[in-house]
Parts: C-alpha cells; structure tokens; sequence
C-alpha cells in the first residue's frame, strides 16, 4: 500500500516541486476536485513545508504534507511525513527543516502564520504523529478530538494543501476542501469516497495528514488524519488513520488537551 500523502520526489535544485516519497509510500494532494476554502475557513488547516531530506546517496530534496492544530503548540498529521534517510519513521527532534503555516486559504495573498515545527512523536499503533511548534498559536480554535468512531454513511470534510492531480502534482497554495462519505470503519483505519462536491473528490499528493472533521452538537471534532490512497482524482476507497483509538496517547504527549 502506498503512504499517498507523502510526496513525489524532487530534488533539491527544484524544490519549488516540493514532493517526498516513503519507501512504499507516495504523498497526497490538495484534495482533487474539491473547493476553495473562503478566507477564515479551517484555520487549524497547516500546510507543512519541509526542506533538505536525505537521501542514501546524499542528496537532498524537499516535500510538503498537511496537518491540523490540536493545541496551541502541537499539530497532527501522518506518520509518515517524518522519517530518517531509509524512510523509517522517527521520533524525537524533527530530521529535516519543516515548517508549518497555518490561518489563511492562499498563502500568496495571506501570509497566515508560520512555526518551525521542533520536535516529532510517532504514534505506537498507526500512521499518525504529533509535531510541537516552536511557539504557540495563540489566535485559532484548536481541533478537538473525536471521542468515538464514526459510522459507515456518515459524511466528514477534509481540508488540505495537497496537489489537485497525480499529473505533475506540486503543494497547493489555496487550501482546498472536500465532503466525503465513510464507507467502513477498521479498528486502526476509516476508509471513505468522494461525495461532495464530486464522486471522485479525493485526497491526493502531499494532502498526507491532513483532517477529516464532523460537527458533533456545533463542535469540529478531528475524526481522522490523511494516510493513503489511489491516484487523485479517484472515486474509491482511500485510507484514513482514525484518531479516537489513540486519543489517550496524544493526551499523554500534549499537556493539558481538553
């Protein structure tokens, strides 16, 4: 199985490319056939920039992959999205320069906010890590976490910063949504297909990490991360990591998480 929203490979001397490749997995896009996100919609939404990653031949090159803030100084994302030079995930101080803008819809006309991001904790279970910023986000709502599984028909929104196609795919930077439906719930994974605004609005390269959130009783709840799936745009399943399962693991790595 592809890690989709990971990354294509660039090197460093294109690194307007930005793109990252997982052993056995690929990134994923900026949510294919989706919307435009309107100014002050989802600012917990992170794009995630990350620069100088080694390669086992000593090259280097750059990647992106989304997120969401959960607390004021940590962001969650996919697993993923942070590994050392022989694609194995790593936790512990981040292994390459990444940085996190967040609380705009088009970093080209609102510059939002940006953090470095300083320090990683992989997940023991699934494809999710926690990423400490370098100061806190004082000024946007955290995620709160979803506190149970969702059910097969129920309809999630996904925001991400991914690419919009698999053909020459590059980092958005317009933040873009998507409604999609969950088709069935696994013990570490919710699978789901496009539903809105088109059957095949997916998740593509470099939307790795990004949310999946519902409105439960008027409160975004973060019921699921990006992890992989078919080339965008696509009209099947593509594999999402589910939160509530780790839920009392992040509250033990994020103080004071409500």
């Amino acid at each position: 199985m592809r890690l989709r929203r990971r990354a294509t490979t660039v090197a460093t001397t294109v690194a307007a490319a930005l793109g990252v490749v997982l052993a056995a997995a690929s990134p994923a896009a900026a949510v294919a056939h989706g919307t435009l996100a309107s100014p002050g919609q989802d600012p917990f939404a992170v794009k995630l920039t990350m620069t100088g990653i080694p390669r086992p031949d000593g090259s280097t090159y750059s990647s992106a992959c989304s997120a969401a803030l959960v607390s004021p100084s940590w962001i969650i994302t996919a697993g993923h999205c942070f590994h050392d030079v022989n694609r194995t995930r790593v936790s512990g101080p981040t292994p390459y320069a990444t940085t996190a803008t967040l609380n705009t819809v088009d970093v080209t006309r609102y510059p939002g906010e940006t953090r470095r991001v300083v320090a990683v904790r992989q997940s023991p279970s699934t494809d999710i890590a926690l990423a400490q910023l370098s100061a806190p986000v004082t000024d946007v709502a955290p995620l709160r976490l979803a506190t149970g599984a969702p059910a097969a028909g129920q309809l999630l929104t996904l925001a991400g910063w991914g690419a919009t196609s698999s053909t020459n795919p590059a980092p958005s930077d317009q933040l873009r949504t998507g409604v999609v439906r969950v088709t069935s719930v696994g013990s570490t994974t919710v699978l789901v297909t496009g539903y809105s605004p088109a059957r095949d609005t997916s998740a593509c390269l470099y939307d790795s990490g990004a949310p999946y959130v519902r409105s439960v009783s008027g409160v975004l709840r973060l019921v699921s991360v990006e992890s992989t799936g078919p080339n965008c745009p696509h009209s099947a399943n593509e594999t999402t990591s589910r939160v509530d399962t780790i839920a009392g693991w992040v509250r033990t790595v994020v103080p004071g998480l409500s």
